[in-house]
């Protein structure tokens, strides 16, 4: 996913329609946004090059990315069933959005032949959202404390928190960012 935003109960996903992630999201109409905080950029970093796509397409192998069928089990995460949609959550992670999709909105139609479609912004109603007591607003049973809650930020392919500086190097930041460039 290269990004996601958020307005009330809605979020926006942008994501290049070749990824597994969204052939399953438009398969299933559902997903689970599970928001990895900043001590996860290893789990976050054990994933990154890999895809569900059993045949990985020439453009990603190239980048270094290889099948992985488990990647719960590579990343040291533990799936835990959702309520309302059938993707599990992610137990490690101290927020997580269960989501269906209500509109799905191709980008480039108006660009040249080969980019268009190829990249999709995907609108999701949040049907549900679990946060860790720990990271709440003291008096609030709906507001996170900002203070508490350090979520990872990826900023041109390098993590960053909510402190000084950069957590980490990305393991994506190896791939040049040029070769996403169609």
């Amino acid at each position: 996913m290269s990004s996601a935003w958020w307005l009330g109960n809605r979020a926006v996903l942008g994501l290049g329609r070749s990824s597994q992630t969204t052939a399953n999201i438009i398969r299933t109409r559902q997903c689970v946004l599970n928001l990895p905080s900043e001590d996860m950029v290893q789990c976050v970093n054990a994933l990154a090059r890999t895809t569900g796509t059993k045949d990985v397409p020439t453009s990603k192998a190239e980048r270094g990315y290889r099948h992985e069928k488990d990647k719960f089990g590579i990343a040291g995460l533990t799936p835990v069933s959702a309520d309302l949609v059938r993707p599990p959550r992610i137990q490690e992670c101290p927020v997580h959005m269960e989501a269906e999709v209500v509109d799905i909105y191709e980008l480039f139609k108006d660009g040249p032949a080969e980019l268009q479609g190829c990249l999709l912004a995907i609108e999701v109603k949040i049907a549900r959202t679990y946060v860790l007591d720990e990271l709440r607003l003291p008096g609030y049973a709906n507001r996170i404390d900002p203070d508490k809650w350090k979520p990872i930020i990826m900023s041109f392919q390098h993590f960053y928190g909510l402190k000084d500086g950069k957590l980490a190097d990305s393991t994506l930041a190896k791939i040049d960012e040029e070769s996403y460039r169609v």
